[in-house]
């Protein structure tokens, strides 16, 4: 970089300006260009002719107006200069396909965000790579740190975002919000894909690391954003949980790094800034009448939030609310959490009841969690042997590093105590 103050000063400029309006410029470049891969070429020649032309005319008055308008011509430009390898008549119809873009000082553009994320999020993609797209192209991770971020190989990771984008091309795939009627569906994926995001960033699925701070804080910035562009109760009642949940962080391992689970967890460590917002807005939620089971899971972290203690905690609203929660939501899962609520409501027989009539259906014998919840309940009902079998059983179904140690450690407790 140049030693000249005034040339450090716009660079600096520039790379605050890119931070701040790149996802925007990309946004509306899709629209107008309608391909990903051009609109994102299109978004780097853009900001390298800001680079050249701005040290000597000056940022303009509204740089997202004047990125839009440069990356579209420099898009018409490229696809000129390739027209060697095509035919005028589909390069002229291409290029004349591409609409207006606005005026270097046009003051009104559309923020075209939410039609990226309602495209990303489109159901007619695959889970993961709905999960990619938009960490990609609403959030602007490349991709080297996405694969890292749910340990994927690179490869893999890119070959879900290249099949992505052209299932958007092949199937046509509009670009653009649903109609009210098609919205509450289609918000239900975009929901879906962002908390996926943040679970995984809370409590990663596997590897060594528990959390991954960034990855979270990617997914809670998506929900401000969704709000921002969409206000939805539910969409209010995600980024509360998100909130929630995440205000834990600091308390859930140890200085050794071991888990600490809910109840032994140091709540002084817990973020109360997060707390009064998550629980303002899931009241919000709640107060609008039109809400989900985003809204309802809110609901119970802020109990759990609110209690100065584990023994003060309120387990009987946990219970009714997750009463309604099944009724909303009804899962295997959702009963699994609903019997440990149950345990220490009515005690530890009649969770342990509860859980075995689920681990008896057979929908959760492969995860983890509900031999450790059954494992758990019959250590302190004195039940030894059957705790150690289902330590071991959960042991053997666990993933992430840090829940095997957990449960290592509680296994070699019952054989130091037998």
């Amino acid at each position: 970089m140049s030693a000249d103050p005034h040339a450090r000063k716009l660079h600096g400029e520039v790379e605050a300006i890119y931070r701040a309006e790149s996802r925007r410029v990309l946004a509306t470049l899709i629209r107008l260009l309608g391909d990903f891969d051009l609109a994102e070429e299109a978004l780097q020649d853009a900001f390298q002719a800001a680079l050249a032309q701005w040290p000597q005319e000056g940022i303009p008055a509204n740089p997202r107006a004047w990125l839009v308008s440069t990356g579209r011509f420099k898009a018409i430009d490229g696809i000129r200069r390739r027209a060697r390898f095509t035919a005028w008549d589909e390069v002229a119809e291409q290029i004349e396909a591409i609409p207006a873009a606005p005026g270097p000082e046009d003051e009104a553009i559309p923020d075209d965000r939410l039609r990226l994320v309602f495209t990303c999020c489109h159901p007619a993609l695959s889970l993961d790579a709905r999960v990619a797209l938009t960490l990609r192209e609403v959030c602007g991770l490349t991709s080297e740190e996405i694969a890292h971020a749910f340990l994927v190989p690179l490869p893999t990771l890119a070959q879900r975002i290249v099949r992505a984008k052209a299932k958007i091309r092949v199937a046509r795939i509009p670009y653009e919000v649903p109609e009210r009627y098609a919205q509450a569906q289609r918000l239900d994926s975009v929901l879906r894909v962002i908390y996926l995001v943040f679970n995984e960033g809370y409590s990663a699925s596997s590897g060594e690391a528990l959390t991954r701070a960034d990855l979270s804080a990617e997914a809670i910035r998506l929900g401000r954003l969704l709000i921002e562009l969409l206000p939805d109760p539910e969409a209010n009642g995600l980024l509360a949980l998100m909130l929630l949940q995440d205000s834990r962080r600091a308390a859930r391992t140890a200085a050794d790094g071991s888990l600490v689970l809910l109840a032994d967890q140091d709540r002084a460590l817990w973020n109360r800034a997060q707390i009064e917002e998550g629980v303002a807005r899931v009241t919000e939620a709640l107060r609008s009448g039109r809400f989900g089971a985003y809204t309802l899971q809110a609901a119970i972290a802020a109990v759990h939030a609110e209690a100065p203690d584990a023994a003060s905690t309120d387990w009987a609203q946990i219970v009714g609310l997750y009463d309604v929660l099944l009724r909303v939501d009804p899962s295997p899962v959702v009963a699994l959490n609903r019997a440990v609520a149950v345990a220490m409501r009515d005690g530890d027989e009649a969770g342990l009841a509860a859980v075995d009539a689920i681990l008896e259906s057979g929908e959760l014998q492969q995860y983890h969690l509900a031999h450790a919840a059954r494992a758990d309940l019959c250590r302190r009902l004195g039940r030894l042997a059957e705790a150690r079998a289902a330590y071991v059983q959960a042991l053997g179904l666990a993933k992430q590093e840090q829940e095997r140690r957990f449960l290592q450690a509680r296994i070699a407790e019952i054989d130091a105590a037998v």
